[in-house]
């Protein structure tokens, strides 16, 4: 059989490393615009199959995207995932080079699902997203901090900020609005998710930004992603408490949230909540399997283009071109 190759990319702030194969040649090019041009160029030129590097906190779209519009395949993978494959080849030593090296044998060894990057606009909006959820994560430690202070001139100076927070925050939200409002595409999309009671303008515009895989994926898929799918620890006769763990923290966040609405307020999700609880699962966990079904429910809809409708209301017109 021919030996897939593999590139590994171990992707920093400052420079990108570059394995081809788990024991070819390794170099390195700067992480910027004519590092990723020099790298498009030299691997369109070699008879890779496949890039493989980790989701390294936005450091590594710019790059994936480079390769992708040279036509080469990436696959950007779990960092855990990596960690613990590392672990089991029983690798200690750790720099960037060798890391690289660890990324293309977990491409050669590894099955996973190959998406293209998100476009220049759905990036934008995700960075968008993004920023204001960290300035709502700054105004709520400064709040905090508020009562550690006494009155006077230190305390004054937090209180400028958190009013300066409050508007930047709202100039955010404005600039999310605007966004969404400028593209037919995503005002419908938000305009189908928000028809799901229990869904607000938030959440829609989160998992628009942040969950683009949504009906385009199945429903276990798309849970797993997410990071509520439930993980058994059975071992034997024993058999342990099933856990949810990984995925993607901030979309599972406000799903939380909107699962709570609906699990008082959607007929359907409510059914589940209060079945489950009569049944002496905890609260939490009823909640975790309410998310997976609010989850099931929106890939449905986005997959069809289908608003949601209650039982005895009648169907809404099909949406046309909603999309994923």
């Amino acid at each position: 059989m021919e030996k897939k190759i593999v590139v590994g990319i171990d992707v920093a702030k400052a420079k990108v490393d570059v394995a081809v194969g788990s024991d070819g040649e390794v170099w390195q090019v700067g992480n910027d615009e004519a590092g990723h041009k020099e790298l498009a160029t030299k691997l369109a030129e070699s008879p890779i199959k496949l890039v493989v590097m980790e989701a390294s906190g936005g450091y590594e779209a710019m790059v994936a995207a480079a390769l992708w519009a040279a036509g080469i395949q990436v696959a950007v993978v779990s960092p855990k995932q990596v960690r613990d494959f590392i672990k089991g080849m029983g690798q200690r030593a750790k720099t960037d080079a060798i890391d690289a090296r660890m990324l293309a044998k977990f491409g050669e060894t590894a099955e996973f699902d190959i998406r293209a990057p998100l476009d220049e606009e759905a990036r934008q909006l995700q960075w968008l997203v993004l920023r204001r959820r960290q300035l709502l994560e700054m105004l709520t430690m400064e709040k905090n901090r508020r009562g550690l202070l006494a009155a006077g001139p230190a305390r004054k100076n937090l209180d400028k900020h958190i009013k300066w927070l409050e508007k930047a925050i709202d100039l955010a939200g404005k600039d999310v609005d605007g966004a969404v409002r400028n593209s037919p595409l995503w005002r419908e999309k938000e305009d189908l998710l928000r028809s799901f009671k229990g869904i607000g303008r938030v959440t829609a515009r989160t998992l628009i930004a942040e969950l683009p895989e949504l009906g385009k994926i199945n429903r276990k898929k798309i849970a797993s992603l997410v990071g509520v799918a439930p993980f058994n620890q059975d071992s034997g006769i024993f058999q342990g408490q099933r856990r949810i763990e990984g995925g993607r923290a901030h979309v599972r966040t406000v799903l939380y949230m909107a699962a709570l609405t609906a699990a008082r307020w959607n007929p359907a999700i409510r059914a589940t909540y209060q079945r489950l609880v009569a049944r002496g699962k905890k609260k939490k966990v009823a909640l975790v399997a309410c998310i997976r079904k609010v989850l099931a429910i929106l890939t449905a809809m986005v997959r069809d283009s289908a608003r949601c409708r209650l039982p005895g209301v009648p169907k809404a017109p099909r949406l046309a071109a909603a999309g994923g």
